[in-house]
């Protein structure tokens, strides 16, 4: 640098060249990234375009035949389309045991046992037994997902029937969708069943009826193609492709309860069209009923009844005839058939009042109840959370490591029931439910918790809830960075405002936040653990290794060599328990611990495999927590002084790197990390 030039006004030189550059270019640049994006926006819409285009599909009935004889499965009844559309997704079992549907993996977590249920109810459904003459109803607290897994199914079939395999075939201009195999004559049925294998189930709505038996054959009839008159001949009514659509109402529709004594039957049914009875003259005729209800819409699809017992007695009546005898009663008209899926949800308080009502025998016995409580592993909690906080717009906030997963801790334990199990704690039962190792409990104790408590998951603390406090956390001004003792207050001072609950079941939520937060100070001193031992890892080798040639020389019943004296010593016992007491082995079990490294240490090197400390989850955790007691001291003076010196300062500086670049941390929430862990083991 040249003598007397100042650096400091040098580089604001270079500053002031770089943002000239940047004013002359920068537009350019911008405006070339806009007239791509714009391209590319073109070019999206054009493949939407083209897409539309290839899902459209008109033709003949004898067309559509032609289709359904080269694919039976084209002609398949709305739940069996649904059933299959859940297991092409893909179906995969899960380590512990349970089974998981690719279908709804991306937005429900925790609820394998419901969905199961759900998808067993689709498989029997799906093979025409009687089970499908049932309504499905999901029954759990507020929160737990019900309204979740519905949605799931309803943005499902809207996709299924975009693609070849779920495609869907109306008869054109109906109103319900018509499958148009209906215009086969009844007689003609069993012979193509036999024939063909092709099975064929309802009736044609009235609409249809009238427009290919009695409606005058002219030019203003809606099978008319221009030119030329419909002969009322079965195989020339028009056939189209369909896609279901909620927006549309095709194929998927949605009823809500309201208030029982405005709410009118015509939104589930229908309404006579007072506008056409002049021209028709007769409220029987077809053309002068709008047969618009959410369960004619729904037709060859789905329905879902929001909160269905909330609804008025008359309302469950059409659902008896609609679940029982598959059709739909209408004034004026004979039994509407209808092939649809109906599924509702309610909350536990609604359904025993429903229960108890003996009036309502006749309905709980054409439902199936499937119970949706909370989820009960916070691994799947977290995934809840990571989801809701995905779909907002918050991007500049970080969330420290170890603060969704100190939330879900809580809301878990506030959902578990105390066992009789002796020695049986929330948080152990909690850590079971995770598919954690806890000492002296197996997996066939898990299933005696579960069977022990019937209504684990039915109570405690929503995902709603949770994650209200999280985003009052986020919110708050001047927040960069929240870490799990932001979200701990926040849940504590967000039971202020809970109205509902009771003094008693405030001061057991609050115990449990003090709960959720002792295991977060375990975990956090864990993560610093961590961060200082890959510090000193060349000490953890070492220990390793003098703890693996103690353990070979115990289990061979020989000597150890001192590598400097190259004494033969005895095996150090009092090393290897100081190890091993720190993952709780007890002396009972120290052979078979041993005896258990070695048989995994002789199968990795016939494998051609290294072995150290960190191939063992357990001994690398006693490996660390060793090191770790030994270096404790350390971590205090280094995390806690305030003054610290040069060494202190880059061993600080180090774990700071390590937790920034490795496990996820901010640099804001990592120092934040070392000062809180420094006071922990300062008390």
């Amino acid at each position: 640098m040249p003598a007397g030039v100042n650096l400091g006004q040098t580089c604001r030189s270079e500053g002031g060249v770089a943002q000239t550059m940047q004013n002359l270019t920068g537009p350019a640049i911008d405006a070339g990234k806009e007239r791509r994006a714009i391209m590319d926006l073109l070019e999206r819409l054009e493949a939407f375009r083209a897409e539309e285009a290839r899902l459209h599909w008109e033709g003949t009935f004898a067309d559509y035949f032609e289709l359904v004889l080269a694919n039976p499965q084209i002609a398949q009844l709305a739940h069996a389309r649904i059933y299959n559309m859940i297991m092409d997704a893909g179906v995969e079992q899960l380590p512990d045991g349970r089974v998981r549907y690719r279908f709804f993996a991306d937005e429900i977590f925790g609820l394998e046992k419901p969905l199961e249920q759900i998808v067993e109810y689709f498989r029997s459904a799906a093979q025409r037994l009687e089970v499908r003459k049932r309504i499905l109803l999901l029954m759990g607290p507020v929160g737990g997902g019900k309204s979740t897994i519905v949605a799931k199914l309803k943005r499902g079939l809207e996709q299924y029937t975009r693609t070849d395999r779920g495609a869907v075939y109306a008869i054109k201009g109906c109103p319900m969708h018509e499958e148009p195999l209906h215009l086969i004559p009844e007689p003609l049925r069993d012979e193509l069943f036999r024939e063909h294998g092709i099975y064929i189930e309802g009736e044609l709505c009235p609409w249809c009826r009238y427009y290919l038996e009695e409606a005058p054959r002219d030019e203003q009839h809606p099978w008319s193609r221009p030119g030329q008159l419909f002969s009322g001949r079965h195989e020339d009514v028009p056939v189209v492709r369909i896609v279901f659509s909620e927006k549309h109402r095709v194929g998927i529709g949605t009823f809500t309860p309201s208030d029982p004594k405005s709410q009118d039957i015509a939104e589930l049914v229908g309404s006579i069209d007072l506008s056409t009875i002049g021209e028709v003259g007769a409220e029987s005729d077809p053309r002068a009923y709008r047969f618009d209800g959410e369960l004619n819409i729904a037709n060859r699809g789905l329905v879902e009844f929001i909160e269905m017992l909330k609804v008025d007695e008359r309302f469950l009546y059409v659902l008896l005839t609609l679940t029982q005898e598959q059709s739909i009663k209408t004034g004026r008209f004979p039994m509407i058939y209808a092939d649809e899926v109906v599924i509702s949800h309610t909350n536990e308080h609604e359904y025993n009042a429903f229960v108890g009502n003996k009036r309502s025998e006749a309905l709980q016995d054409r439902i199936i109840l499937v119970k949706v409580p909370y989820n009960l592993r916070v691994s799947d909690e977290v995934k809840i959370y990571q989801k809701l906080l995905k779909q907002s717009g918050i991007r500049d906030v970080h969330i420290a490591p170890g603060t969704l997963e100190a939330a879900a801790t809580f809301a878990v334990l506030s959902r578990l029931e105390e066992s009789r199990k002796a020695g049986m704690t929330l948080m152990k039962k909690l850590k079971l439910y995770d598919g954690q190792v806890v000492e002296g409990y197996t997996p066939q104790d898990v299933k005696e918790l579960q069977e022990e408590a019937t209504r684990e998951g039915m109570d405690g603390v929503s995902p709603r809830y949770v994650i209200n406090r999280i985003s009052a956390a986020i919110v708050r001004e001047g927040t960069r960075c929240i870490n799990a003792i932001d979200v701990l207050r926040s849940l504590r001072d967000g039971l202020e405002q809970h109205t509902s609950i009771t003094p008693k079941e405030r001061e057991r939520l609050l115990n449990l936040i003090a709960e959720a937060r002792k295991e977060y100070d375990e975990w956090a001193k864990r993560e610093v653990q961590r961060a200082f031992v890959y510090s000193f890892e060349e000490q953890a080798r070492t220990l390793f290794n003098n703890y693996l040639d103690n353990v070979e020389a115990y289990v061979n019943r020989t000597k150890v060599i001192d590598p400097i004296t190259e004494e033969e010593l005895e095996p150090d016992e009092r090393l290897m328990r100081s190890i091993e007491e720190q993952i709780g082995i007890p002396e009972s079990q120290k052979r078979q611990f041993r005896e258990e490294l070695l048989i995994k240490m002789s199968a990795m090197a016939r494998r051609g495999q290294p072995f150290d400390y960190t191939s063992h989850d357990r001994l690398r955790e006693a490996i660390e927590r060793k090191l770790f007691a030994d270096l404790r001291d350390v971590v205090k003076i280094t995390t806690s002084t305030k003054t610290p010196d040069p060494d202190q300062l880059r061993r600080m500086n180090e774990v700071v790197d390590r937790l920034v670049q490795h496990h996820g941390y901010c640099p804001v929430c990592a120092n934040e990390l070392l000062k809180y862990v420094g006071a922990l083991l300062s008390r």
